[in-house]
């Protein structure tokens, strides 16, 4: 399959490149002039009102001093002036005498001019004769005074008739001082005083611009210093913009592949998948016909528990491998994760060319994989579903080829399958059994049955195996067979085979009060459960709750549980053998294991997998593999159990064998506990016991 029909092109990659410096240079010059402008006139706003006030307390007690020394004789001005002149206010009597002593006082002063008004805004007075008379009631400065505030303000003239003559261009501050005839009382006068500020003006602004001149400077230095880092980095930046691009290509291409084996992943999976099906449907199914192709490893799990993991990456390498060889160009080939891929046909004639492209890849896959000295067989199941026949979305079509794909394990695996409409009844039938068994765990509708385990010489009952059954309403009693799987799907296990242990433990302890003090009880335990970090937890606070003797619980495991992870797995043996428990090994001799780890782990009992025993009496070769592992066991001192027998011949063969214990139909069913009272407190064989009075035919 080419790249360019499965690797999205990075389009990031293909970016203008960002010319910092250019960037820099502009708005950090722009920069550095605004923030200079703004110190200067933030700079000289600040000096402008230091100034004011100061000119304005100056001012205010410079005028105080002038009314504590001069004006009290001349408080007669301010009388009201209500029909007088301005020529009469003028030739007042107390005028020139007045005028004398401020001239006096002004002397080496920055004052330029004093006014003195009466409370109705009357010039009463002023050192420029020519003002006197005027009524400045108007003057917003003025009413502030009367009411008591010193108020100041900046003036720019031209021309300026100063007491010591005309003067030009002139900074000046004019301050309404209020007076006061007594502390409290009412403003009966307010006093103008001008200063000439000028001189301080220009040598504040020759200091303002001065501290501009080194600020700019400063920063001058500061951007040719930045400038140069920018300019620095930028140079960089342009050397490693093609190292960029090809990282996020690469990151592009890890968000759309799957590590493991390279192929597209599920993310772009669903972009062509969406591509394909929203042209089909524009074009209609008489011009246009594709397929999508739902494919699933038969047995992986096994393989993935019985090498581990990594032998499972492998063989999914090599499964990618093949399956890409296998497709047309055109084809589009995903991994959706674990053991599930998908392939788009983007267009086919008719259907048939789907199912012959599931043939060559079922083909491709029919040859063994070699790994670690064992030649795995290889199989999958297809489900297909064709666009727009199973589908015109996206969604629809993986829904269909999914429930396809199901369809096609339940017909004997290793087949393909296209999409049928009842096929959907088959998931929402598992929605509902998922539903179910929810409810069945709330409502207590779990049952435990328990099958004898038979001394093989004196078929003397000296274990029972706890078999669990759901006792669904409506339905009956339902086989572990069609419910086990998917608890372990929903992740349920682990309550359950808790709740199993406890009930274990608990009818164990009413038959020892029976009087059936040798009696063991065999509890399976899942690979969910082996593997849960809680386990050996749960089975010692079970142990501890329930006060059973642990030396009469037998936990039955499978070989994958003890090779998958082999260090840990004897950790939790050794643990669990220290509480005092047994351990059998379950269905031996059916894993690929090799025989190695049963010199190195505390092993109890060895179970001969039902499959060896069915054809024991016509099969020499299950005659050869029970012999051998009847040997071995012999050897290591380990206790043998045969399940699954069912006739005399098959327990004759076992006896002979050498084969310590049997369990099997031939001796009697699974049974609830209460009809096993018979058969384990009477004469202790099950002689009489082939038929009970409640059979259950499950296993």
């Amino acid at each position: 399959m080419p790249p360019s029909s499965s690797t999205p092109a990075p389009a990031a990659a293909h970016r203008k490149p960002v010319r910092l410096a250019r960037h820099f240079s502009w708005a950090t010059l722009v920069g550095v002039l605004l923030v200079t402008a703004a110190l200067i006139f933030s700079w000289r706003a600040l000096t402008v009102r230091h100034l004011i006030e100061h000119e304005s307390h100056a001012n205010a007690d410079l005028t105080q001093a002038f009314v504590n020394s001069v004006w009290r004789p001349f408080q007669a001005l301010a009388a009201p002036t209500a029909g007088r002149s301005r020529a009469d206010l003028a030739a007042h009597p107390l005028v020139k005498p007045l005028r004398q002593q401020v001239l006096a006082k002004m002397q080496g002063l920055r004052v330029a001019k004093i006014k003195v008004y009466n409370p109705q805004g009357i010039t009463v007075f002023s050192t420029d004769e020519k003002q006197i008379g005027e009524n400045k009631a108007d003057n917003a400065g003025l009413q502030q005074a009367l009411r008591g505030q010193v108020v100041s303000l900046i003036t720019y003239r031209d021309r300026f008739d100063a007491f010591e003559g005309v003067i030009n261009h002139r900074n000046l501050i004019s301050t309404y001082v209020p007076v006061r005839s007594s502390t409290g009382g009412p403003v009966d006068s307010v006093f103008e005083v001008y200063s000439d500020v000028t001189d301080m003006l220009e040598r504040q602004q020759r200091a303002l611009w001065e501290v501009a001149a080194v600020v700019l400077g400063l920063l001058a230095a500061l951007y040719a210093f930045l400038l140069a880092l920018v300019r620095r980095a930028d140079r960089a930046l342009a050397r490693h913009e093609h190292e960029r691009a090809t990282r996020e290509a690469q990151v592009q291409h890890q968000a759309y592949h799957d590590a493991l084996t390279g192929l597209p992943n599920r993310a772009y999976f669903g972009e062509r998948l969406a591509e394909v099906a929203a042209r089909a449907q524009r074009q209609g199914p008489k011009a246009h016909r594709s397929a999508l192709m739902f494919i699933d490893l038969d047995r992986f799990k096994f393989v993935n528990d019985s090498l581990g993991h990594e032998a499972g990456d492998l063989l999914l390498q090599e499964v990618a491998r093949r399956l890409r060889a296998a497709l047309r160009a055109s084809d589009l080939l995903f991994r959706m994760g674990g053991d599930e891929f998908t392939v788009i046909l983007p267009e086919i004639a008719t259907p048939q060319e789907a199912a012959q492209v599931a043939q060559r890849l079922q083909a491709a896959l029919a040859a063994p994989v070699k790994l670690r000295e064992h030649d795995l067989p290889l199989a999958a199941s297809i489900g297909i579903a064709v666009c727009p026949d199973d589908g015109v979305d996206a969604d629809a079509l993986l829904r269909n080829a999914d429930a396809a794909m199901y369809s096609a394990k339940a017909g004997g695996r290793g087949m393909h399958a296209f999409y049928k409409e009842e096929m959907n009844l088959r998931a929402r039938q598992r929605l509902e059994l998922e539903a179910a068994l929810k409810q069945g765990l709330r409502n207590d509708e779990f049952r435990l049955f328990y099958q004898p385990r038979l001394q093989a010489g004196s078929q003397q009952v000296v274990a029972v195996e706890a078999l669990l059954r759901w006792e669904r309403p409506g339905h009956g009693l339902v086989a572990p067979a069609d419910f086990i799987g998917v608890l372990e799907d929903m992740g349920l296990m682990n309550a359950v085979g808790e709740w199993v242990l406890r009930g274990s433990c608990q009818q164990l302890l009413a038959w020892q009060a029976m009087g059936l003090a040798g009696l063991h009880v065999s509890v399976n335990v899942s690979v969910s459960q082996f593997e849960n970090a809680g386990f050996l937890d749960m089975v010692r606070r079970v142990l501890n709750e329930a006060g059973v003797n642990a030396t009469h619980i037998e936990l039955d495991l499978t070989e994958s549980m003890l090779i998958h992870h082999p260090a840990q797995a004897a950790r939790t043996l050794a643990a669990l053998k220290a509480l005092g428990v047994r351990i059998a090994i379950d269905d031996f001799g059916t894993g690929y294991s090799s025989l190695n780890y049963l010199r190195h782990l505390s092993v109890d009992v060895l179970k001969i997998d039902r499959s060896f025993v069915t054809d024991i009496s016509a099969s020499a070769r299950d005659r050869a593999v029970a012999t051998a592992i009847v040997q071995l066991a012999q050897a290591l001192d380990i206790t043998v159990v045969a399940e699954g027998v069912e006739t005399e011949d098959q327990a004759g063969f076992l006896r002979r064998l050498g084969c310590h214990e049997m369990q099997g139909y031939l001796f009697c069913r699974p049974q609830p506990p209460q009809a096993l009272a018979g058969l384990l407190g009477g004469a202790g064989t099950a002689q009489n016991h082939k038929e009970p009075a409640r059979q259950v035919a499950m296993t």
